[in-house]
Parts: structure tokens; sequence; C-alpha cells
């Protein structure tokens, strides 16, 4: 007996055009193009994610370095003070107390120092 499959290979094909809805030029529209693309794609996503701690970690850095630019601290002096004084912060609320709570940023900058 003959096996037709149209229907499943159908619904295989739509669910990968699907996933590769707002790509550009062919790779939303053919099939081929959009099963390789959704490949790379998952890759790609596959990767940042293990990437995206660090460029977290960066950006609080540079929050907390430009907080710090008047105060006459560079940034490895501040985390160096911190640690020395014992204050248990890490960069993440540094970064926030830094952007939504400046006065007491500068609080902390004067007990450090």
């Amino acid at each position: 007996m003959r096996i037709k499959r149209g229907t499943t290979k159908k619904k295989a094909h739509k669910k990968v055009l699907k996933q590769a809805k707002g790509y550009r030029l062919s790779y939303h529209r053919l099939y081929r193009r959009a099963k390789e693309a959704t490949l790379h794609a998952g890759q790609y996503n596959y990767n940042h994610r293990k990437k995206r701690p660090a460029q977290m970690r960066r950006e609080w850095i540079k929050i907390i370095s430009a907080s710090l630019y008047g105060s006459g601290l560079s940034y490895s002096e501040f985390i160096n003070q911190l640690k020395n004084k014992n204050i248990e912060l890490d960069r993440k609320v540094l970064a926030e107390v830094a952007g939504s709570n400046p006065e007491h940023f500068k609080q902390l900058i004067a007990e450090v120092s």
C-alpha cells in the first residue's frame, strides 16, 4: 500500500516557516532556506545565551564607572576599597543604586573613601 505523507510534510514545513517569520529575503518564504536559517539562528541563540551574563557584567561596570566620574575614584580603586571595608555588594546592585539613587551612591562613595 502506498503511503501518502503530504499532510505531515506540510505541517513540518509550516512549522519551520512559522519559526522563520520576519527573516529577510527568501529566508522566510522558501522551506529549504528557512530551515537553514532557523538552524543557524538557534545556534546563535544558544551561544549568545552563554555570553549574556558577561555582557551584563560589562554594562554594570560601565554604569558604576560613569557614576564615579566626579568623585576622584577609579572603578578599580572603588571596588578594592569596598572589599577592604567588607561591604559585599555585587556589581548588579551597585549599578542599580548608581542609576536609581545617586544620592545613596554618593553616601556609599563617602563611606568608602
